[in-house]
């Protein structure tokens, strides 16, 4: 027996319910598949240029979070003491409050990078609110050091196919790390944090610390602090340089290619 109207438009309608389920669901797994980049031993073996494996004899020191006047300025005392330059992913809401300290910065030699707007995860955005955010960040650090940042990491390391399409078109490189010392804990100490590093820290490695506890444990960013002598010395030791990631020898642009276009999103 044929079916009645009423019953093929009940299946019709199933079948475009269904349609549009899956094409939401492909939407999402394009747009989080990036996210996979977070696992770092994947990353450094897919991505060696994402997770920041650069020049053999050079250590990529890096900080996330900032900047914040309670902290960065110690980071900068020893930095200094050290004569070591670093690049400092920097949050757009705390740059904002703090242009004189990024001015201070940036005469001191040190490079300044995006991390984005908050510490909201991109994950969590769409294309274009990703796109501003990270456009506004990136202006924002033109308009008060005078240089134009090359260098992108989105909050907690998180990728998306909106930060990568982002990335393309404001010119930025992500670069997220391949050591890290865990230092956002509040049971972290400079000896946990140089333990966690040993294994990783070698030629061609980016080392990603805390200079600020926005987001961490509040004071685990004394855990860096009190470790930076000693990776200083130990690169010393191994005969490796240790700066920022200007000196790296990472090609802007390296980021993996973005699966949308801008007039997709």
């Amino acid at each position: 027996m044929a079916r009645s109207v009423e019953t093929r438009g009940f299946v019709a309608g199933r079948r475009g319910v269904g349609a549009v389920v899956t094409l939401g669901a492909t939407a999402g797994l394009v747009h989080g598949l990036p996210s996979l980049a977070v696992l770092r031993r994947l990353r450094l073996r897919a991505a060696p240029g994402l997770s920041g494996i650069g020049t053999a004899d050079h250590v990529a020191l890096t900080f996330d979070d900032g900047p914040d006047p309670g902290s960065t300025p110690l980071f900068l005392d020893v930095l200094a003491e050290l004569e070591v330059q670093a690049t400092f992913f920097v949050l757009g809401n705390l740059l904002e409050r703090s242009p004189e300290l990024a001015r201070e910065m940036v005469a001191a030699g040190h490079e300044l990078a995006v991390h984005g707007w908050d510490h909201r995860p991109m994950l969590l955005r769409g294309p274009r609110s990703t796109y501003d955010q990270l456009a506004r960040t990136r202006d924002l650090i033109a308009e008060i050091t005078g240089q134009a940042p090359r260098f992108l990491r989105p909050p907690h390391g998180v990728l998306s196919a909106g930060v990568l399409v982002a990335a393309r078109g404001l010119k930025l490189t992500p670069v997220l790390w391949s050591a890290w010392g865990r230092d956002w804990t509040a049971q972290a100490t400079p000896r946990s944090v140089l333990a966690t590093l040993a294994p990783d820290l070698r030629g061609g490695a980016t080392v990603l610390l805390h200079d600020c506890d926005c987001t961490s444990a509040p004071g685990a960013w004394r855990s860096a602090l009190g470790a930076l002598p000693e990776i200083a010395a130990r690169c010393d030791d191994a005969g490796l340089r240790l700066g920022p990631l200007a000196d790296h020898g990472l090609a802007r642009g390296q980021a993996p290619s973005p699966r949308r276009s801008p007039a997709s999103a």
